[in-house]
């Protein structure tokens, strides 16, 4: 790290009022008008200062670190994410700590408390995005001006994100299948602590609507985001329907779903892809390997985790604000050997099934209008 950190005595001289009167502000006391708190937040973010836990001999030879927030520590998609943090830190001196939530909003809220008062100089989250999320921690974080990078969109929360263009990725997975035969299509949802589930649902949506083909509500299985989950998804449904009923492909939220489905599928012999095509999403490094090689979209993990750790580790060492940066990659379809074109004997029943789910939804509009015009949600 280059240069003079701005202290507190910084801000202090550049608004004009005493160190005790910045500290009320950081420790958002009551006693100081919002005249004086607008004034001191703004110093604060104009010169970069970041308060510190560390004192005295403690601060000497200190080792720099930034840490990684993930969502799932069994999840071989963060392997990648964080091989890309850590190439890129440790060639800046920086040292990384990986944490889990495990999709817990309280547990991600106790970690990012704990890495500030432990003085990790910045870090970088998979955000949790569950109905308990009020995501004040991070709220904290901005008004400290602790350097913080996403890896999700969060609305609200002015911060850089490196993110994925999910919505089009699973619109490709799609149209893959559509351009193959497939005419009716399912689709296992994720968690709902993800925002990335509801944009892959979105995505679906989307190639529906650009084809001249109905899509139900009952089309959206809730899964989640683990081997289990798409195992246990796969038996519900596929138990749950006869031949000529079922979907003849279905696309996952991850491949730990896909693959966990594909378990599911030949625990009930129903074969993929010559009964059942799928479609995964990560290529993860089993695909290619997986008992039926998977088809899936390749998102670019490693370059996510190395360009977040650039943007962090910019924010951290620069001597002046740094205005928020949002960076959406873009995803690529890898065709392997789960998705076929559909049994030829099940054009005609899935047609059949089609038309009559179409009837239904026509007879059901005509009868409630204001059921018509949006997207149904996910069960």
């Amino acid at each position: 790290m280059t240069g003079k950190r701005p202290t507190i005595t910084d801000v202090a001289k550049h608004t004009g009022v005493s160190k005790a009167t910045v500290s009320a502000v950081l420790n958002d006391s009551g006693t100081v008008n919002r005249d004086t708190r607008d004034r001191v937040l703004a110093a604060i973010e104009l010169l970069n200062y970041r308060p510190t836990q560390r004192s005295g001999a403690k601060s000497l030879g200190r080792y720099r670190s930034i840490a990684l927030i993930i969502k799932e520590h069994d999840n071989p998609y963060y392997d990648e994410v964080t091989a890309g943090v850590r190439a890129y830190a440790e060639t800046q001196g920086y040292i990384l700590f990986v944490v889990s939530s495990e999709g817990s909003y309280a547990a991600e809220r106790r970690a990012v408390e704990l890495l500030r008062n432990k003085d990790v100089d910045g870090l970088i989250a998979a955000p949790v995005m569950d109905e308990h999320a009020d995501l004040s921690h991070f709220f904290e974080l901005k008004r400290r001006n602790f350097p913080f990078v996403f890896l999700e969109q969060v609305r609200g929360v002015p911060a850089s994100l490196v993110d994925l263009e999910n919505v089009g990725a699973s619109q490709k997975a799609v149209e893959h299948l559509f351009a193959l035969g497939h005419r009716r299509i399912a689709h296992f949802a994720g968690p709902a602590y993800s925002a990335h589930s509801q944009e892959r649902v979105d995505g679906v949506h989307r190639a529906y609507s650009s084809s001249q083909l109905g899509f139900g509500a009952d089309d959206i299985i809730p899964a989640g985001a683990h081997f289990d989950d798409g195992l246990r998804a796969g038996l519900e449904l596929f138990q749950s329907l006869d031949a000529r009923n079922r979907p003849t492909a279905v696309t996952c939220y991850n491949d730990l779903v896909a693959m966990g489905l594909c378990k599911a599928l030949s625990q009930l012999g129903i074969r993929c892809p010559d009964d059942v095509s799928v479609v995964g999403f990560d290529d993860i490094k089993f695909c290619e390997n997986f008992s039926v090689p998977l088809t899936t979209i390749r998102v670019p993990k490693f370059e996510m985790g190395n360009l977040a750790a650039q943007m962090l580790i910019r924010h951290i060492e620069s001597k002046q604000a740094v205005t928020p940066k949002k960076v959406y990659l873009d995803a690529t379809l890898i065709v392997r050997e789960s998705t076929a074109p559909p049994p030829a004997n099940s054009a005609t029943a899935l047609e059949h099934s089609r038309s009559h789910r179409l009837q239904s939804a026509t007879n059901l509009t005509a009868a409630h209008p204001a059921a018509a015009g949006g997207h149904p949600q996910p069960r």
